[in-house]
């Protein structure tokens, strides 16, 4: 997947987005090359229609996977993926969930508000209750809907 992304981020450089989320799965009877993107300004249709279509030019001139697929180009959505921990401290004050590939205090699980993201760890309040989580034992991190 990194040199995936090797290829894929320069284009988004050069429409001032930033990679969110880069997934290749085979769906139905054939392969999605899922990207997710970002931008200060917000994501828009047309913005994922301008970067899609850059994006499917570099891919066919790179030619990095084996199979034909079909790509699409998305926001991250509302839950949105946090991959990084600048993510993370990039969302300080909002509600998301962890799950950890080991645990911490015995669980592998946390939701909660995201109170800071510091030193390779993030601290979740949960309830009355914080916890600092260290992020390389973060597995899937995810915002919450705000409702």
């Amino acid at each position: 997947m990194e040199a995936l992304e090797a290829i894929v981020a320069p284009v988004l450089s050069r429409h001032g987005c930033e990679l969110v989320d880069l997934e290749y799965q085979r769906e139905g009877g054939g392969w999605t090359l899922r990207i997710r993107i970002d931008h200060p300004a917000g994501v828009t249709l047309a913005r994922c229609s301008e970067v899609s279509r850059d994006l499917s030019a570099t891919l066919d001139v790179e030619d990095p996977l084996d199979s034909a697929y079909n790509l699409e180009v998305s926001s991250p959505g509302l839950d949105r993926p946090l991959r990084r921990i600048e993510d993370a401290a990039r969302f300080v004050g909002r509600r998301a969930r962890f799950d950890l590939a080991t645990p911490v205090d015995g669980r592998r699980k946390f939701r909660g508000e995201i109170v800071a993201a510091e030193e390779g760890r993030v601290l979740v309040r949960e309830d009355a209750a914080s916890v600092w989580i260290p992020w390389d034992r973060v597995r899937k991190a995810h915002l919450e809907v705000d409702l």
